[in-house]
């Protein structure tokens, strides 16, 4: 009789891009497949084990990742590793060993059929994988770092209380608490295995949680944007209306979405295993509005520039050369606010390419140094900030910061700053 493994078991290792109902597809279709070869080969066979009584064959046996055929007793038998699980390089080979007695070895451990795949394993694919996730963790606590130091000089100083500042204290806030978030999910659950297979509750929380921060990550881009646009198009506009509703916007629409995502994710069962990792068909939930947010910013984006452009470029004010400069500039200090560079990786290419490394490596520096990126742009280059900076310093060490000269102030251009919320 022909021994199956379960083809489920073993789908927590299997992470090449499909969701995890499309891998279950996948795995009972090669199950019935390996079936109905042994039924043919057992068939063919009836005759020759009646001739060759004395002569003993382990049978065909599906191990969830392969369909291993009817082998001598006291062999070895090999075959290339399979190209759908990540990590595996399908150049090698795995070995399953058909024992004297007629049978296929069994773990001292499990007892069951045992293959052995070790030697699939692409260990420089795996080194750099390794690499790419500590690039991540320290990228996030370098942006860490200078978020809490950027939130620190934005409420230490009162002379920075404004609308467009309040704005950007919940948005550096958002990423903060979602690099706080990344940080602990790395080492907490990517770097521990044990808690992925066990699957406790917290992990799931934590995967909400992570979720829901990168939410309202993206939804306080999109305040950003639209700040910008409301004081260029409509000027006139209540900061603590636009308060109310950008808090609203930032913090309690991402819970909405989460929360149906978490609900409905728990109710589909094939979905709620090892910290909910897998690919869902229900990320749909999260990854629209995200969408949604990106498109509107870049059309805010391009509103804000032609209005700039519009403004620096009156008929007798300054060349058009000097006005397109400076919208190109705003240009490149507003897309990291917005995100939107997460839409020039929209593509990944494929497994194991040079190109798929670059892809990662690219990701993992735009995405985990964006709050650095942010910090730099509109804190510790901002003209406001600097300017409230040294007034305090030259006040403290006159010797080594001289004082501001008087009426300096920023100067015109951070009145232009001023009032486009940068």
């Amino acid at each position: 009789m022909t021994n199956f493994e379960n083809p489920l078991k073993r789908l927590a290792g299997m992470g090449y891009g499909a969701s995890a109902d499309q891998v279950k597809e996948f795995v009972l279709y090669r199950y019935w497949e390996c079936l109905r070869q042994n039924e043919t080969v057992h068939n063919m066979t009836l005759n020759e084990s009646q001739e060759n009584a004395d002569e003993r064959f382990c049978p065909v046996i599906f191990d969830a990742l392969l369909c291993w055929p009817r082998t001598p007793a006291g062999t070895v038998v090999k075959q290339h590793c399979p190209d759908f699980v990540e990590g595996y390089n399908k150049n090698f080979f795995a070995h399953k060993t058909c024992l004297p007695d007629g049978t296929w070895y069994r773990h001292p451990e499990t007892h069951i059929p045992w293959t052995n795949y070790t030697r699939c394993v692409d260990m420089q694919d795996l080194e750099f994988r390794q690499v790419v996730n500590e690039l991540y963790v320290k990228g996030y606590i370098v942006s860490l770092i200078t978020l809490i130091i950027s939130l620190g000089i934005f409420l230490g100083f009162k002379s920075l209380r404004c609308t467009r500042i309040r704005i950007h204290i919940h948005l550096f806030s958002s990423l903060a608490l979602n690099c706080i978030a990344w940080i602990l999910w790395y080492k907490l659950i990517v770097e521990v295995p044990e808690n992925i297979r066990t699957n406790p509750t917290w992990c799931i929380g934590l995967h909400l949680l992570l979720h829901y921060l990168m939410l309202a990550n993206y939804f306080w881009m999109f305040c950003e944007g639209l700040h910008l646009h409301l004081v260029l198009v409509v000027v006139f506009v209540k900061d603590n209306v636009v308060m109310k509703c950008f808090t609203v916007l930032g913090w309690i629409t991402p819970l909405v979405f989460v929360a149906i995502y978490g609900v409905a994710r728990a109710y589909h069962p094939t979905d709620a295993a090892h910290c909910w990792m897998e690919d869902s068909e229900l990320m749909w939930l999260l990854t629209a509005p995200v969408c949604i947010s990106l498109i509107a910013s870049c059309i805010f984006l391009i509103n804000v520039v032609r209005v700039l452009v519009k403004k620096l470029h009156p008929c007798s004010a300054q060349p058009a050369q000097l006005a397109i400069r400076k919208a190109v500039r705003a240009t490149i200090i507003l897309v990291p606010l917005f995100g939107l560079q997460h839409l020039l990786l929209p593509f990944r290419p494929d497994h194991g390419t040079d190109l798929e490394r670059i892809y990662q490596l690219a990701s993992a520096v735009l995405i985990s140094l964006q709050g650095f990126c942010v910090s730099s742009l509109f804190c510790f280059a901002n003209h406001d900030v600097v300017f409230t900076i040294r007034s305090a310093l030259s006040r403290f060490i006159p010797n080594v910061v001289p004082p501001v000269p008087g009426g300096s102030n920023t100067g015109q251009l951070a009145t232009l700053s001023r009032d486009i919320g940068v």
